[in-house]
């Protein structure tokens, strides 16, 4: 399976999007959402310019294959396509996938258990909201809102966190279109009504009344 669009537009609603060249938390050199060297080129490091979302996007639909290719390997289990982006956006988020004891209950056909168990990856607790929105999208099939927040960084590396703006990626993206419903079938246009012309009555001569000559 493939995370779908809605699943990216999750994930980076999650992450957020940072154009140029920052440094993360631990001083690892990263660019557009979460693209670091180790996932291939560009290189953070060296990349002085900045990226246009779509880029970031298409950096992210490169690095993501590996997450895909675990959470695969890892579930034994026939998934629904927002099952599957849940699990990829935890993967991709902790890297665990092939550890969590949820997915054994998964696996083992205790889908309710496991469920459950996705919140037991709460730590910091500033993770929360994301797990549960992992969760819930696992659960009801509902996507979070497709909105990211874009951070500048300043020319050392430094993202500026106060000045994010939030967007909308659909504008960018192009995100995936609404079912169309399809139109009934259309009927034969009815005949033209032709007026029938009234008939003309010719009103007959009025008649003197036979007591007007006594008068």
């Amino acid at each position: 399976m493939k995370t779908s669009t809605n699943g990216l537009m999750a994930i980076a609603s999650h992450e957020g999007i940072v154009l140029s060249r920052y440094f993360d938390s631990v001083g690892v050199a990263t660019i557009g959402i979460g693209h670091t060297k180790a996932a291939g080129n560009p290189d953070p490091a060296t990349f002085a310019g900045s990226l246009m979302i779509g880029e970031a996007f298409g950096l992210l639909r490169h690095d993501i294959m590996k997450y895909e290719a675990d959470v695969n390997r890892a579930v034994k289990v026939p998934l629904a396509q927002h099952e599957f982006d849940a699990l990829v956006s935890f993967h991709y988020n902790t890297g665990q996938i092939g550890k969590a004891s949820f997915v054994k209950r998964l696996n083992a056909g205790d889908r309710a258990g496991a469920i459950k168990g996705i919140m037991d990856w709460r730590k910091p607790p500033e993770i929360i909201p994301r797990r549960a929105a992992e969760r819930d999208l696992f659960k009801t099939g509902v996507y979070p809102a497709p909105f990211a927040t874009v951070y500048p960084a300043d020319k050392n590396g430094r993202v500026q966190w106060g000045q994010g703006k939030r967007v909308d990626l659909r504008n960018s993206l192009g995100g995936p279109l609404p079912v169309q419903p399809i139109p009934p079938p259309t009927a034969a246009p009815p005949a033209p009504v032709v007026p029938v012309p009234a008939p003309v009555v010719v009103p007959e001569p009025v008649k003197k009344p036979w007591w007007k000559g006594w008068i």
